[in-house]
């Protein structure tokens, strides 16, 4: 699984003929290498006006003998943030490709900034290297058809900087990462089946620090996973189709002060079961396992890093929502892992099935576990894209508020281009979903799609809470456990489009970022 590696360098002087171009990433024409290109970029500026307000690429006396100057915009309005760097160079990357630039050197030139406002942009060199990574990657699926040397030619990308202060390391952990989720989150539901994700799990982790194990048995899966295994229902007279567990474990070296439990939704293909999806809506379901892939790109970042003090330990459910003659259906009540009774409400809420037994069996390592916080990650609902955009939703219990986890993930999602935001559990999630009956103990979800639902994104959390038996162990209990589900459903995918779009590997950043 090559990727373009960051590569470190310190003293333009010495390169000599290792990059084939020079690209200035800037608010100005100034460069802080090459003094003299300003002069030529205002003299070009004289007959373009595109110079400083769009990419242009000319000869110049610089490493490489070309020159793509790549303007950023205004950085010092309050809504500006680092991803105006992540994107110019993710927008950039096939102009390389198309000018035959194959060895790019980047300078990161940010200048008329106040103190404060540097601060926002600390991690522009990280996000302007993601950034280009991002507009390169290409799907598994092209690299393994056609060649992968020709599809993705760009083996390095040089990043100058005279104090040395990048942590190169740090970048391509990170980028390893990421791939490694947009890989499992982007390609097509047959390669990407259930088997064929838990294969590639172990693949990337063959080796490695982060200990891997697969439960692939029906009975098992069926008497220890029964809302996951429902959802399954209809996939499992198809082999190729069969769900899997994936649960992956890194100990860290010396004393654990830390561990990091997560859940991910890794639904491979969703045709919403017997609530089936129509009209359209079911092109782009074989990326709703981007909350697995995410995670697992994730444990991958931190296997390469080896932090000390912190414990993770992950587990992820591959599935396919299938439909068929043996599909759970509306109405159906199945009792969780935890022992709640569950009332089916619409089998399209597919994911928060998995998601409260995956988080069941995590509460039971999270009760013995030293200072244990659980995630739950998903693209799971419509309603969060509505709400948040592009960003990912975070939603936390009160144990988790008081530890401030989400507003230590939104600190450090603001400066790593991995934005997120808050919502608040409120006691109308819990209501929403509460039993109307004395047949069950906690309802699934409504009939209707989450877009068209008040608090559409909430409630899940709600939900999860209850079927995992996270309830048990709120704020005031004995054993308070600190719970934040994460919504990617506005984030997973560029632009949205979930047919076509690039996956993004959230949210591996602000996760990295945060805890490593």
């Amino acid at each position: 699984m090559p990727f373009p590696n960051a590569v470190l360098e310190t003293n333009i002087a010495q390169l000599n003929n290792t990059y084939d171009a020079y690209v200035l990433v800037s608010n100005t024409l100034s460069s802080q290498y090459y003094p003299h290109i300003q002069k030529n970029l205002e003299k070009h500026q004289s007959i373009d006006e595109r110079v400083g307000v769009t990419p242009i690429l000319f000869a110049a006396d610089v490493a490489g003998q070309r020159l793509l100057q790549v303007p950023v915009g205004q950085l010092s309005r309050d809504y500006d943030d680092v991803r105006r760097i992540f994107d110019a160079t993710r927008n950039v990357a096939q102009m390389l490709l198309d000018s035959g630039i194959r060895k790019p050197l980047l300078e990161i030139n940010l200048v008329g900034l106040t103190d404060n406002q540097a601060a926002q942009f600390k991690n522009a060199i990280e996000a302007a290297y993601l950034g280009l990574c991002q507009g390169l990657w290409q799907p598994l699926e092209a690299r393994q058809a056609l060649d992968e040397n020709e599809i993705e030619p760009i083996q390095f990308v040089g990043l100058i900087e005279s104090k040395a202060v990048v942590n190169t390391q740090r970048l391509n952990a990170l980028e390893a990462g990421k791939r490694l989720a947009r890989d499992l989150c982007g390609t097509e539901p047959e390669r990407m089946a259930p088997p064929g994700f838990a294969d590639y799990c172990v693949d990337a982790f063959k080796d490695s620090n982060v200990k891997v194990s697969v439960i692939t048995d029906d009975v098992q899966i069926r008497h220890e996973y029964p809302l996951l295994h429902a959802v399954a229902r209809a996939s499992i007279e198809v082999k190729r189709h069969r769900p899997r567990i994936i649960r992956m474990v890194y100990e860290p070296e010396g004393e654990v002060t830390k561990t990091l439990l997560f859940a991910g939704k890794g639904i491979t293909f969703d045709t919403g079961g017997a609530d089936l999806k129509v009209n359209g809506h079911m092109a782009g379901m074989s990326r709703d396992k981007g909350g697995a892939a995410g995670v697992a790109g994730f444990m991958k970042t931190l296997s390469l890093l080896a932090p000390k003090g912190i414990k993770v330990i992950a587990e992820l459910g591959a599935v396919r929502n299938s439909i068929g003659a043996e599909a759970f259906i509306p109405d159906e009540i199945i009792t969780s892992h935890a022992g709640i009774r569950v009332r089916v409400g619409n089998t399209d809420a597919e994911g928060r099935m998995l998601l409260a037994d995956l988080l069941s069996h995590l509460r039971e390592d999270a009760i013995n576990a030293i200072n244990p916080e659980l995630f739950s990650v998903a693209t799971l609902t419509g309603h969060a894209a509505i709400a948040f955009g592009p960003y990912t939703a975070l939603v936390e219990n009160k144990s988790a508020r008081n530890k401030g986890i989400a507003q230590g993930l939104f600190v450090q999602g603001e400066l790593c281009a991995d934005q997120v935001e808050q919502s608040l559990s409120r006691r109308e999630d819990f209501d929403f979903v509460k039993p109307r009956t004395k047949a069950d103990d906690v309802l699934s979800s409504n009939n209707g799609p989450s877009v068209t639902t008040v608090r559409g994104h909430q409630f899940p959390m709600a939900f999860l809470t209850i079927a995992s038996g996270l309830d048990k162990h709120e704020v005031n209990s004995e054993l308070p456990l600190p719970f934040t589900h994460v919504d990617i459903a506005g984030s997973g995918i560029e632009n949205l489009d979930w047919q076509h779009g690039k996956p993004t590997g959230s949210p591996v950043n602000v996760f990295v970022n945060t805890y490593l």
